[in-house]
């Protein structure tokens, strides 16, 4: 088999917790063990329950039931539990009580570290207290604070009382915030004065105050002392968040909810100017997010867990809860990846010890451009797994990442699903060999597929990646909007969920992810994803980061545009312009030769590092841009140039 670059020792492959499952259910290889799981639902996620622990108060009396139509599946029928029983009640009440829950380091060094037990008496504190200022069951709760420990505080206290958590990304602008509290109808908002981003003090609570007032379901705006910034409160709705809790019972029932009871609205910015809110329950939720971390992250007692990301994507409730099922360790960061220097991710990974780390692409192109110095003063024998998601991979990125962060020893554990079923549709497990970029197949119980605009399955090239039936964490609709939940996910073929994405799956029968489908360009009848043409770039060595794009052309249809950052040292003319135009032509084809190259100092990114290229295509078209909210740095669509 051509291409692998990893492959486990068979004394790793035997160590993992995948392994000791298969054998459990003699079970002898994993072509086996995706297939069993995907078409034996009834036995696969009974399975996951017990081996990984997870706890019901009522055991549930029917695994799904499908009666209202596949899109409107329930799970785990008539079953009672409650993600923070599981996550922290049983933990604080067990030996692992002392163990660290949370460890968090400041942009500034500032470090704290909290058990479960001390976690939980903050959770149990603050639970009462929001009990108090009439917050309880089916209440929502918007989250708009840094990254830190007491966001999982947050988290843990609503979940427990009953409430719908709203967690939101700290770097939003009021209108993006209002938007999010105004839709789901928040009671309660926890923000902080402020934060700290490249050493500068930025303030939250501005932005949290100029969106409150286009709130009015919100009742209470509790405030976290952050960065000691100067702080407005407004009387009878502000308090600080001390002040909130101080003097309340560390004794706290946990609310005994229903299976498909909801516990998260997580929003995704959308090509239009309202996000979708998708809707993830006690049950399925927490059953996804704990099968994903242990199985395909292996997670173990000693691991310390870190993925770069904020409390507002996905990735952040991820981490949290599929580590804290299984009692696990996580780091939490406030800060940039690259301040105050390009090794700041490499520093805290040694002094720090941790053992899983997971990250971008985008981050890593990032870093790259400081060059494998800034890696290599770093001791990083403590990374065992190594983990990406958020978008494709080049083979050049995903080879940097493999050698100088892995040291070649570690599997990159790409995974890739989305926030509408907050976890992955394909994922490597760490027993399967890997080939650059790959991620190898399905994640283990989803029924996924690749097929083309007939919905039948393709192999060898482009295809839409689809589910053939319904998991337990796809979203519940969309919140206030079950004809837009249809029309997304399940019109296209009838009770097929289409995931819009670009997958191909090649002769050794590993997948790749090629980017959204509406990313896709179709360039004289042949479709092309954007990463394989920002792949044949980065190539290059002068390209350090590029976004590819497809625009009208009279005679193709659509030609490609691409969008160049350059590696320091190297500057802009027509003959560079000229070569990397000539490179993508000799590595794809000469159809496949850009129109254009523009050369830009930076593109229009999420603050997980993620590009956004609809908006790169709406700006260099002049189109509506749509919701721009998640976008870290704005001042990069005003370099992108109008056609013309």
């Amino acid at each position: 088999m051509k291409g692998i670059v990893w492959r486990p020792t068979k004394k790793a492959a035997e160590s993992t917790r995948i392994w000791a499952f298969m054998r459990k259910h003699r079970i002898k290889t994993y072509e086996r063990l995706v297939e069993r799981a995907a078409r034996e639902p009834e036995w696969f996620w009974p399975a996951v329950i017990d081996d990984l622990q997870i706890e019901f108060y009522k055991r549930y009396r029917k695994l799904k039931d499908s009666s209202k139509g596949i899109p409107w599946t329930d799970w785990f029928v008539g079953g009672k539990l409650n993600i923070v029983h599981n996550c922290l009640d049983r933990h604080a009440a067990s030996d692992r009580r002392h163990k660290a829950a949370l460890i968090w380091e400041g942009e500034n060094g500032e470090t704290r570290t909290m058990t479960f037990r001390q976690l939980s008496r903050d959770v149990n504190r603050l639970a009462n207290a929001m009990k108090e200022a009439g917050v309880g069951r089916g209440d929502t709760v918007g989250i708009y604070m840094p990254m830190g420990p007491e966001i999982v505080v947050q988290m843990y206290a609503s979940l427990k009382i009953g409430a719908i958590v709203i967690p939101i990304f700290s770097g939003y602008a009021a209108p993006a915030v209002a938007l999010r509290l105004n839709h789901a109808g928040a009671k309660l908002l926890f923000t902080a004065d402020g934060s700290f981003r490249r050493g500068k003090m930025f303030s939250i609570k501005a932005e949290a105050d100029r969106a409150a007032v286009e709130v009015p379901s919100l009742r209470r705006v509790v405030v976290f002392r952050r960065n000691g910034m100067e702080t407005p409160m407004k009387e009878g709705r502000d308090v600080w968040y001390h002040d909130f809790f101080a003097g309340r019972s560390p004794e706290c029932p946990t609310e005994r909810m229903d299976s498909m009871d909801p516990a998260l609205i997580i929003y995704t910015s959308g090509t239009t100017g309202m996000p979708k809110g998708t809707v993830h329950t006690h049950a399925g939720a927490l059953v996804q997010v704990a099968k994903e971390v242990a199985y395909f992250f292996d997670i173990k007692e000693g691991d310390l867990f870190f993925w770069l990301t904020d409390i507002g994507w996905m990735m952040g409730p991820w981490m949290i809860m599929g580590n804290h099922n299984l009692a696990g360790t996580v780091f939490l960061f406030e800060g940039a990846p690259d301040y105050p220097g390009p090794d700041r991710l490499w520093d805290m990974v040694e002094r720090h010890g941790i053992t899983i780390f997971g990250i971008s692409p985008t981050a890593i192109r990032m870093l790259m451009r400081s060059g494998e110095d800034w890696v290599r003063r770093h001791d990083l024998s403590s990374l065992r797994i190594l983990g990406s998601t958020g978008e494709p991979w080049d083979e050049a990125s995903w080879m940097w990442f493999f050698r100088n962060v892995g040291g070649g020893r570690c599997p990159i554990i790409n995974i890739s699903g989305g926030t509408d079923i907050i976890g992955c549709f394909i994922a490597p497990l760490p027993i399967n060999s890997l080939k650059p970029a790959t991620l190898r197949g399905p994640g283990i119980g989803m029924d996924v597929d690749v097929v083309d605009d007939d919905g039948k399955p393709v192999r060898g090239k482009m295809g839409y990646l689809v589910a053939r039936s319904h998991s337990p964490s796809m979203t519940r609709g969309l919140w206030k909007a079950p004809e837009k939940y249809i029309e997304t996910y399940w019109s296209r073929w009838p009770n097929v969920w289409d995931h819009g994405d670009w997958v191909i799956i090649d002769d050794d029968g590993f997948w790749f992810i090629l980017g959204r489908a509406d990313d896709v360009i179709k360039v004289a009848g042949r479709r092309i994803g954007p990463s394989e043409i920002e792949g044949a770039l980065m190539k290059h060595g002068a390209v350090a980061e590029a976004a590819a794009i497809g625009v009208p052309h009279e005679i193709k249809g659509e030609g490609i545009m691409c969008f160049v950052v350059l590696r320091p040292g190297r500057e802009p003319s027509e003959a560079l312009k000229e070569e990397l135009r000539d490179a993508v032509g000799k590595e794809l084809g000469k159809v496949d030769r850009p129109e254009d190259i523009k050369f830009v100092s930076m593109l229009p990114k999420t603050r997980t590092a993620k590009i956004v290229r609809r908006v790169i295509r709406a700006k260099f078209l002049g189109k509506d841009l749509g919701d721009i909210s998640s976008i870290e740095n704005p001042a990069a669509i005003e370099e992108i140039p109008r056609q013309g």
